[in-house]
């Protein structure tokens, strides 16, 4: 009875959504993309061993190649057999510190995970909360108003461009009215300098009939006073 009723006093404590299982352990089995990795590099190791044959290696040892041509292959099977095994452990050394299987494998995952979900048509809003990482949480959060930053950074500079438009408009119209003032300024100083050099001329004319007149009238009483 005593149980019966403490579960009968918290009904919402058995309705309340239990937290998602912690994910499963990644295999160190390579996945696919792992397994394409590992071919990738098979392959390219191979072309590179073949681009080293007998015929290229025994080329750059004429020499050897003519009188000791047994011992200079066997020093060419050496030669690729260490390549080949120095890039081999190379190469899982790699795998092995940067944990390349686990983490391609989880990618395989998340990859598989997010198909399963989009098969079955479900979107963003069908992702818990809890599950998500710091990073997506903040992301979500700050999107919206980093939108709206953006579309109001965008109309911004729309309207200061519309603003250097006009004012280079309005720019080179005032550019064009002060190149027609310089020139209509010419003009006048052109007329004024031409009316300048005539009445100099004038000027010049008028004295010497002025002078030509007191000469006759001299002349005139001059013969009269005689």
């Amino acid at each position: 009875m005593a149980e019966d009723s403490s579960n009968n006093l918290n009904p919402s404590r058995q309705d309340a959504s239990p937290s998602p299982p912690p994910p499963a352990p990644v295999p160190l089995t390579p996945g696919p993309r792992a397994t394409v990795l590992q071919k990738t590099f098979n392959q390219a190791l191979l072309r590179t061993l073949r681009a080293n044959s007998y015929a290229n290696f025994s080329g750059c040892f004429p020499t050897p190649a003519k009188h000791v041509p047994a011992s200079l292959e066997s020093v060419w099977r050496q030669l690729n057999a260490k390549l080949e095994e120095s890039a081999r452990a190379e190469f899982e050394d790699i795998i092995h510190e940067r944990d390349a299987i686990r983490q391609l494998n989880e990618l395989d995952r998340l990859m598989g995970e997010a198909r399963h979900r989009r098969d079955r048509g479900q979107g963003h809003g069908d992702v818990a909360p809890h599950t998500l990482t710091p990073e997506e949480l903040y992301r979500a959060r700050l999107a919206p108003h980093l939108q709206e930053a953006q579309t109001t950074l965008n109309a911004n500079i729309e309207s200061t461009q519309s603003e250097n438009v006009a004012l280079s408009q309005r720019i080179q119209s005032q550019r064009s009215e002060i190149e027609n003032l310089l020139s209509n300024l010419e003009s006048v100083v052109a007329d004024l300098e031409g009316a300048a050099t005539a009445a100099t001329q004038f000027g010049a004319e008028h004295n010497l009939r002025k002078e030509a007149l007191q000469m006759e009238e001299e002349e005139v009483k001059a013969r009269s006073d005689i």
